[in-house]
């Protein structure tokens, strides 16, 4: 089984100077990555890779996505695998840039829209994503539009 090295957890900010300055305070530590339009803290106690995007939040509230992060590449073929058996896996994203870094991961969506990432960060980018910097859906969260026929099962209906 593939060893989980963080939680991860995506929140949409609209301001976050004032954005990281709650969380400094919160975490009582420092942020590992800042951009004009995002943040993380990779913290180890609790083991928590927390990051902020700056996106209007009135369609999809302030949660931008959960998932993993995980030590390596076969992990996340693994968890993408196990996930593939049973159904779940929406998509794979291997050597993608995202969040200013470049990234291995599998997405699937819970039976609420939420998207769950697992993934494993092979190197930091100067890009936020390998896409149009303006098209914010390239970064993050798939779109739900890609979801196949056979995964509507697990998802709520509109």
């Amino acid at each position: 089984m593939a060893s989980i090295k963080r939680m991860h957890v995506a929140v949409n900010c609209t301001d976050l100077d004032k954005a990281l300055a709650f969380y400094r305070s919160l975490f009582g530590a420092e942020p590992t990555k800042v951009k004009d339009n995002y943040a993380k803290f990779e913290l180890d106690n609790p083991a928590l890779h927390f990051s902020l995007n700056v996106r209007p939040y009135e369609k999809n509230g302030v949660l931008n996505h959960l998932g993993f992060q995980v030590d390596n590449t076969e992990d996340v073929l693994a968890m993408g695998e196990r996930l593939r058996q049973s159904d779940l896996l929406l998509i794979d994203e291997m050597n993608t840039t995202c969040c200013y870094a470049v990234q291995d991961k599998v997405w699937v969506y819970d039976p609420d829209d939420n998207a769950w990432e697992i993934f494993y960060t092979k190197e930091d980018s100067e890009f936020e994503s390998a896409g149009d910097a303006r098209d914010l859906s390239l970064c993050c969260a798939p779109p739900a539009a890609t979801v196949s026929v056979e995964f509507n099962s697990f998802r709520k209906s509109k």
